[in-house]
């Protein structure tokens, strides 16, 4: 499948909250940028070995340009440190994308729950909801009210948002939202691992959709050894038990998509066409797990002794 990549311009700079900075991207020639739907989100090249993913929080029918918001992370690894005191309004960027691993499934009745910048791939959701005249609720909790980005956008909605300041009201009533729930109702969540924990905890199965910043910490498989045919390719390469499918299928001089290595972020989903994967990844519902039909290359590995994939 064939990805939009471009060098895109940043159209406009500004604070959606303390730390936050939403940037617009726009074509340099002012081309139509690919159509996304909520919950997408993109790829930024930053520099060498600097890539990250950002949400796409503007509007689906605005094809002009792409909104993305950035926390400012003191202890991150540099991506953010990167957006914030290094790209201005007129310089370019390498973008590729749009994919998408949260859409928003057609339901009549929504719960969502934001986590600081978990907002982003929220927020066009809710418009989304809004326009298809489905029944919904918002909880946005953050540290500080300061904190909370896009919240004037958010007033709009009136009682139908809860926000929420640790500081002032302390950790997320997730009952109030989660408790009793309708049994036509999803519950989309974004935001810290320990949030997405809780959720997941209190929300009945099937229902919950999450979308993560971090890996969620899995159970301890085993990692034998393990064969690789790439169809396309016409090879096979052998997986060592320390080595993932996504460096030996590189290894073998097959260039693949990837970014975060982490199974996040789901740039190197790949078409399994044989062959039963062992799910490690934090892409993934349960469904598509139990399909079988694509697996995430950098993290999961073989249940068996041979895959094929779409190589």
């Amino acid at each position: 499948m064939t990805v939009y990549e471009a060098e895109l311009v940043v159209g406009s700079r500004e604070f959606a909250a303390d730390g936050v900075l939403a940037l617009t991207l726009r074509h340099p020639l002012g081309e139509d940028l690919p159509a996304w739907e909520p919950g997408a989100h993109v790829d930024v090249v930053l520099g060498p070995e600097l890539e990250r993913q950002y949400s796409l929080c503007g509007d689906p029918a605005d094809r002009s340009a792409w909104r993305i918001a950035v926390l400012r992370e003191p202890a991150g690894r540099g991506g953010s440190a990167h957006v914030h005191e290094q790209l201005g309004v007129g310089d370019k960027v390498r973008v590729r994308g749009p994919r998408n691993h949260f859409r928003l499934e057609d339901a009549p009745r929504y719960r969502f729950v934001a986590g600081g910048i978990g907002i982003t791939p929220i927020l066009p959701m809710l418009a989304a909801a809004e326009a298809a005249g489905a029944e919904w609720t918002l909880l946005y909790g953050g540290r500080t009210r300061h904190s909370l980005a896009f919240t004037g956008e958010l007033a709009r909605y009136g009682d139908r948002v809860t926000v929420a300041p640790q500081d002032e009201t302390g950790l997320l009533d997730l009952g109030s939202v989660l408790g009793d729930l309708p049994a036509d109702t999803l519950v989309y969540c974004c935001g810290p691992g320990p949030l997405l924990d809780a959720v997941e905890e209190r929300c009945p199965a099937g229902r919950l959709r999450v979308e993560r910043f971090t890996p969620k910490a899995q159970e301890a498989g085993e990692n034998g050894a393990f064969e690789v045919e790439l169809a396309q390719s016409g090879r096979t390469v052998t997986v060592a038990p320390d080595v993932s499918v996504l460096d030996a299928v590189r290894a073998a001089g097959v260039e693949v998509l990837f970014s975060c290595t982490e199974g996040t972020c789901g740039t190197c989903e790949t078409d399994v066409l044989e062959g039963t994967p062992d799910h490690r990844d934090s892409v993934l519902t349960d469904a598509e797990r139990e399909s079988g039909e694509t697996m995430m290359i950098c993290v999961s590995r073989c249940r068996g002794r041979r895959l094929v994939l779409d190589l």
